[in-house]
């Protein structure tokens, strides 16, 4: 009989895969032997697999160039990392080899935008696109870079106040983008986007705010929906929205040259996962050309602002399985040494799926059970929901370790778990470890934080000398301010 781990996989999925095969009874993930990573590293731990972010990079660059010249399409198209996804150093480092533009969200994002020019990474010839809802210091971040010669960054105007408040501190003249406030599905909580401006309003906006306003000029449209790049109906038709948009404001607007179309792909949750991106691309770009030759308008330049799909494929996380709690008569909790709400929160708060595999004992027989973190909190689990499927692994033995794999995890998890911080029952932040290729094949790792202690914790929340000296200091300069005033 097939009883064996590998046996279930084999009858489930096509496998092996791309970036997994077996050896013997360990899992390799694009070579690496993560059996042979938790030997030197421990578990629980994350890990990042930089040549992943390169390699989805250029893939697109190869599918949007390819469509662009079957269609005879008379455009170029640029990619922008979003930088929201992941704003590590070592992120933005291996993205920034690949030729690359930058999106940003926030103001601390400019700060950062303004590190890399100084390092050499970026220059003024790189495009930086700053989308959100502008608060003051994000204003003055902006009108500082541009103030300063970067003439590609591009404010993407959110409301009707922003371009008076950027003129205000911006010096010469500058460039803007308008984003659409797209509307959502139909089974979404609400009706349209609060980012961006309604696509009925667009144009008289643009014709009351900007076209005889010297100082600005609209160089860009920008579109993007919450449920992202998707071939079904309703992708499709707020696209052909968008472009009567586009093609309404070129032919007022001569400056207008580029469509930036947001985000939004997908990647991949299961093994199972099957998504065409080269046919959509393809049909992005002819979509585009024909409805701009039906107006009799320019094709615009466009843009993407892919962020999971840059680094998410480049993440993951090794758990070991502490113990087995066989609760009732249907179901065992494997518990792991981590915890899913603050290690990979979308589990917890969007019942996110990501790819789940053993790392090791492959040739071991299986049993079904649910995954269970180390917190008190009852919603601290990864069941079938999440996981599309019932969960199973090869069967407990605690006298055989087993260590369980979480992959795909690269984009938003660490920001919105709150890297560095506080965690949910002062459950540590697990050690990270970077891992690279080089051109011959040799693949190299580097520990880039260690798992947190005990006393990171204790000062933040105050019961360390540090953050007491901390408390006085503040004190003292709030004395010192008031007695000032008086």
């Amino acid at each position: 009989m097939n009883t064996k781990y590998i046996d279930l996989i084999n009858q489930t999925f096509d496998f092996p895969q791309e970036e997994f095969v077996l050896e013997k009874d360990h899992l390799l993930f694009h070579d690496i032997d993560l059996n042979k990573l938790v030997e030197t590293y421990g578990a629980p731990l994350k890990f990042t697999y930089l040549p992943k972010i390169s390699d989805n990079i250029n893939k697109s660059k190869v599918w949007f160039n390819n469509a662009i010249k079957k269609h005879d399409y008379n455009g170029n198209y640029n990619y922008c990392y979003c930088t929201k996804s992941s704003h590590f150093k070592h992120v933005l480092n291996e993205a920034l080899k690949n030729d690359i533009h930058i999106e940003t969200s926030s103001a601390f994002d400019i700060d950062i935008i303004e590190t890399l020019k100084e390092e050499g990474k970026i220059n003024d010839n790189t495009f930086v696109i700053s989308n959100g809802f502008k608060r003051a210091q994000y204003i003055t971040n902006i009108a500082r870079l541009i103030n300063n010669g970067h003439q590609n960054c591009i404010p993407i105007i959110d409301n009707y106040e922003e371009i008076d408040l950027l003129s205000n501190e911006i010096e010469d003249n500058f460039n803007i983008g308008i984003r659409i406030a797209s509307e959502e599905e139909p089974k979404f909580e609400f009706y349209t986007s609060r980012l961006g401006i309604g696509y009925k309003n667009i144009v008289p906006f643009y014709n009351k705010q900007i076209k005889d306003n010297p100082k600005v000029q609209l160089k860009m449209l920008h579109f993007f929906i919450n449920t992202g790049i998707r071939d079904n109906a309703y992708y499709w038709n707020e696209l052909l929205k968008c472009l009567k948009v586009y093609t309404s404001l070129k032919k007022i607007c001569p400056s207008l040259n580029s469509l930036n179309i947001g985000g939004g792909f997908p990647i991949k949750n299961s093994l199972a996962f099957d998504f065409d991106y080269e046919y959509i691309i393809d049909e992005i770009i002819n979509q585009i050309k024909l409805t701009c030759e039906e107006e009799g308008v320019d094709v615009p330049n466009i843009f993407t602002e892919f962020g999971s799909f840059t680094v998410g494929e480049s993440g993951g996380a090794i758990y070991e399985v502490l113990y087995q709690k066989q609760q009732n008569d249907r179901e065992k909790w494997n518990m792991i040494n981590s915890s899913f709400i603050t290690t990979l929160p979308d589990t917890w708060a969007i019942n996110k799926r990501f790819i789940m595999l053993p790392i090791n004992r492959w040739n071991d027989s299986y049993e079904r059970v649910l995954l269970g973190g180390l917190t008190c909190d009852s919603d601290d689990y990864y069941n079938s929901e999440q996981h599309m499927n019932a969960i199973y692994l090869p069967k407990y033995n605690k006298d055989k370790p087993l260590y369980i794999g979480f992959f795909n995890i690269g984009a938003y998890q660490e920001s919105i778990g709150g890297y560095g911080g506080l965690q949910h029952c002062l459950i540590p932040a697990p050690k990270h470890v970077l891992i690279d290729k080089d051109e011959h094949g040799n693949i190299s790792t580097q520990l880039f934080r260690e798992q947190q202690k005990s006393q990171e914790l204790l000062e933040i929340l105050g019961y360390d000398k540090k953050s007491e000296t901390h408390t006085i200091q503040y004190l003292n300069t709030s004395a010192e301010l008031q007695l000032a005033d008086k």
